[in-house]
């Protein structure tokens, strides 16, 4: 029988990581970074053979589904990698970006350990940047959506479009076995069903086995309209009474996002005297990828990027890749709206920021995606009075938005219509959540439809 064992993403959000076999065939689908309380386990062996590995999927580029790829060839992954277009270029850049975090931490960690004696105490970084440079060097098989992909005379592969990211995909896994046709779906992170940017997520007809995410399992998000309006009046506000606004922000998506709404605020005329700062190497990297591949975005925007618009600048903006230029932010001293990472505030440029405008009551923080439990960022939103950055304790009087209805992540009514429209499903596996959140869905999905619903646990092998 086919077999799937979840090591990273089960009871928790970060680290997707699901081994399915079939037959002989052995597929990975994604190698997420462990983020939050548990990032050192990143460190710790793999759970299964490196090298048995056939096949590594990878439905989207962020790094809690890609960050551990380049451990993974390190350690010994001889397989092909199979992604879409998207995806691959991005990961490209986002695992560059990791390794040089990695690295910066390392020699932040050593000279502190050098000056007590305990420079030996201090782990090598995960991966290098020369890991990352050998992951694209290895067997890479680029896909399109609804494009069928033969691994074996009894196992097919079709990546459909998650709605997610730009690049993400589900994976429909079409097996016979004893001369059964069956089909397991992986959702990778569904998309909302009102997305800024993308075209919305594709169906699927027919599954009998489904793991979906559950990130918003327990909720369903304010609606689209409300949260821009929102984003707007906090931005607007802020501004005119003369202070500045930090967004910690994803590069990827979530920051082009910002970029198009802030792009619609300059045209109404609602940034004037304003410096918008895009403080991130990375996000400005992965815009450029966004206007590559134009027939992903929604057709509003599609249309502008053909037409050589950029609707992801305006004249507010500047872009700041140097340390320099980032460091000449704090002399502007009111009417700055800062974008920078990392999104969770978990470090980047946005700590900077953070400490360098958090303790005043004149600024505001607005944050626009999802925080882990164990990231600052959640600390911050938690409630917490001090936070402590480079050392020093801060005090948190900045005004503090979380503008939810802009989540990547498809909420919990968005996963029931879609799943829904799955005829034939028979169980599905709840991945991707935490524990509270994955219980509630549960219950939700049980009260809605007729498959069975099981939450997946750590390293537990189900049979499909």
């Amino acid at each position: 029988m086919a077999k799937v064992t979840s090591y990273g993403a089960a009871s928790m959000v970060t680290g997707s990581c699901h081994l399915l076999e079939i037959q002989s065939i052995k597929i990975l689908i994604d190698c997420g970074m462990i983020q939050g309380e548990l990032w050192k386990s990143n460190y710790e062996p793999f759970p299964f053979d490196v090298s048995s590995i056939d096949y590594l999927i990878l439905t989207h580029a962020h790094i809690d589904h890609i960050g551990r790829v380049p451990k993974l060839v390190k350690e010994g992954f001889r397989g092909e990698i199979i992604s879409t277009d998207a995806t691959l270029d991005i990961a490209y850049i986002m695992l560059l970006d990791s390794a040089g975090l990695l690295q910066e931490e390392y020699e932040t960690q050593l000279r502190k350990a050098l000056r007590r004696g305990e420079e030996n105490s201090v782990q090598e970084p995960l991966y290098t940047k020369e890991h990352v440079e050998q992951v694209f060097t290895k067997k890479i098989r680029r896909v399109k959506y609804d494009e069928t992909i033969k691994i074996a005379p009894y196992l097919k592969l079709r990546f459909h479009n998650a709605g997610h990211i730009m690049g993400s995909a589900f994976i429909e896994v079409n097996y016979e076995e004893d001369t059964l046709h069956k089909t397991a779906v992986f959702s990778g992170d569904l998309g909302s069903k009102n997305r800024l940017l993308l075209n919305p997520l594709s169906t699927i007809k027919h599954a009998d086995t489904l793991f979906i995410e559950s990130t918003y399992g327990d909720r369903e998000h304010r609606a689209l309209d409300e949260s821009i309006k929102e984003f707007k009046e906090a931005v607007t506000q802020t501004i005119a009474e003369g202070g500045n606004v930090v967004i910690p922000s994803f590069a990827l998506e979530r920051t082009q996002e910002i970029l198009w709404l802030l792009h619609q605020m300059h045209q109404a005329g609602e940034l004037r005297n304003c410096h918008v700062f895009l403080d991130s190497p990375l996000a400005i990297e992965a815009t450029k990828i966004y206007q590559k591949y134009p027939a992903q975005l929604n057709q509003t925007l599609g249309l502008r990027v053909s037409l050589g618009d950029d609707p992801f600048s305006f004249p507010e903006l500047h872009y700041t890749p140097r340390k320099k230029d980032s460091m000449e932010i704090n002399e502007v001293e009111k009417r700055a709206i800062i974008i920078a990472g990392s999104g969770m505030c978990n470090g980047g440029r946005v700590l900077h920021h953070l400490k360098q405008r958090i303790w005043n009551p004149k600024n505001a923080i607005i944050f626009v995606g999802f925080q882990v439990q164990g990231t600052l960022g959640r600390d911050i939103i938690d409630g917490e009075q001090f936070i402590r950055i480079y050392g020093e304790d801060i005090k948190v009087r900045a005004k503090l938005y979380t503008i939810n209805g802009l989540s990547a992540h498809a909420d919990r009514a968005d996963m029931l219509s879609w799943v829904k429209q799955i005829k034939g499903l028979n169980t599905i596996y709840l991945i991707h959540g935490e524990l509270d959140k994955l219980e509630l869905f549960k219950a939700y999905l049980k009260e809605n439809v007729e498959s069975k619903v099981h939450i997946v646990k750590k390293a537990e092998s189900i049979y499909l």
